[in-house]
């Protein structure tokens, strides 16, 4: 498989905080990724320096062969990079179908009809309330809205930053189910998430974070065993 996504060496910080260490991996056309750790380990740093909203001192971060890291935000979404942020943050103001139709806003007007109809394919429940106010969806609902919008601009690379968090159990499970079914459909996933359980039985490949440092990195399933990632993160 074709490398994706190489992130080498990233150093990040936040005015004297060194949040990200030296990190480095990749992401292979296909498959699904996930960065796990605790609270504060540098996940949710480490999306927002691929995505461009934040910088890195030292490295690089390429995409589909081509460097990325001093390409402005905005613009990535154009390059096939999309990221559903932690927290979801839909507009709360606009329709479901306004949020999915912002989504869009890179591509041409007559793809964006079919992918609605794609998008409300792999979420039925979006198009049950196209019209609902985004802001009086349920938690789950408005994870599905946010993830819906990232693929209305057809991406080639999805990074989903904490799916799971705030969703009751059930939910919990839906969304994940959701996620195995956007891979088997092609999508490739960098996935960053707390539930190191959930998200290492979808993954292909998995990267431990600690203090802003890679401490472990080797398949799902194989972490999943691992008697270090148990007790550290599967409460065993």
């Amino acid at each position: 498989m074709a490398v994706m996504l190489d992130v080498q060496n990233i150093n990040v910080y936040y005015g004297a905080i060194h949040a990200v260490k030296d990190v480095s991996f990749h992401v292979d056309e296909g498959e699904i990724v996930t960065l796990i750790g605790a609270n504060g380990a540098g996940k949710t740093t480490t999306l927002q320096t691929i995505s461009g909203l934040l910088h890195s001192r030292t490295g690089s971060i390429t995409f589909m062969g081509q460097p990325i890291q001093t390409v402005p935000a905005d613009k990535l979404v154009a390059h096939g990079l999309a990221q559903v942020p932690e927290g979801r943050r839909v507009f709360q103001q606009m329709t479901v179908e306004e949020n999915l139709e912002m989504g869009a806003f890179t591509q041409p007007n007559s793809t964006i009809a079919p992918n609605l109809e794609k998008v409300y394919e792999q979420f039925p429940r979006l198009k049950e309330r196209r019209r609902q106010v985004a802001g009086t969806l349920s938690g789950g609902e408005q994870q599905m809205l946010a993830m819906g919008r990232a693929l209305m601009s057809n991406p080639k690379l999805l990074m989903l930053d904490e799916p799971s968090m705030g969703l009751a159990p059930i939910l919990v499970e839906q969304i994940f189910d959701i996620i195995q079914r956007l891979h088997e459909k092609g999508t490739t996933i960098l996935l960053v998430e707390q539930n190191a359980r959930m998200a290492l039985s979808v993954a292909d490949r998995g990267y431990v974070l600690e203090t802003g440092r890679v401490t472990l990195t080797g398949q799902g399933r194989e972490l999943l065993a691992d008697e270090a990632v148990k007790k550290a993160y599967l409460g065993g």
